[in-house]
């Protein structure tokens, strides 16, 4: 065998291998499961009123407390009154959370799992709602009127 052909059969197994890490990783990553909020540990408990306040007054300084460096939500327990119920297009339950007093609320969509959860919840209720964070409040000048804080992966915590 030549030299030339040595290098050549080096090359494609080198090339192969490589191919087949790039699969397998692609794969893993692809079927990894999704992360299950509800068993883990909550990082904060804190009002709907605060969070809008904190979103409202610095958010960057929110974001750094709320979010991990990769940028994921921490996980919240959020407490409030319920003041709408909806579904959103996926026939997810959203249930706003928020005082007069307030600019904003939060908005916490639940999960085809924790639906249920909603069946017996009212206009309001003052509950508790686990989940993690998709965006904080804002103002959008252009629309001229408050963004609300989102939460997503949703449960009911408590039921007052």
């Amino acid at each position: 065998m030549s030299a030339k052909n040595k290098i050549l059969k080096i090359t494609l197994i080198i090339i192969g291998l490589g191919l087949i890490i790039a699969g397998s990783v692609s794969f893993y990553l692809f079927n990894k499961p999704a992360r299950n909020v509800q068993n883990t540990n909550t990082d904060f408990s804190l009002s709907a009123s605060q969070i809008v306040t904190e979103y409202l007054t610095d958010a960057q300084a929110a974001n750094d407390k709320y979010l991990d460096k990769e940028g994921n939500s921490k996980v919240l327990e959020i407490s409030g009154t319920i003041t709408e119920i909806t579904e959103d297009f996926n026939h997810q339950k959203v249930i706003l959370l928020k005082s007069d007093a307030d600019k904003a609320g939060v908005s916490c969509t639940f999960t085809s799992e924790t639906n249920l959860h909603t069946t017996n919840l009212k206009l309001g209720d003052a509950v508790t709602i686990k989940g993690v964070i998709r965006s904080g409040a804002a103002y959008d000048e252009d629309l001229e009127l408050y963004e609300n804080v989102i939460i997503e992966k949703s449960d009911i915590v408590e039921n007052k």
